[in-house]
């Protein structure tokens, strides 16, 4: 079975969708302990962050462009 580009596309974004959702989970757990790693809460969050721009640009590639 051949997937074309928009199938990749969707299947990297659902991928990274779930990554996004693991990090938000791990730094929610990480931040609820008594004294808690800032450094590495700190690098879970700008891992996230960098999920969730690579996520907003693989949507936009999915949506076609119009002539105007």
């Amino acid at each position: 079975m051949i997937i074309g580009p928009n199938e990749q596309i969707e299947l990297r974004v659902m991928a990274l969708q779930q990554e996004h959702q693991d990090l938000h989970y791990i730094i929610d757990h990480l931040s609820e302990e008594i004294h808690p790693d800032q450094l590495r809460i700190r690098r879970l969050k700008k891992r996230r962050l960098f999920v969730k721009d690579q996520i907003e640009h693989l949507k936009s590639n999915l949506i076609p462009d119009i002539d105007a």
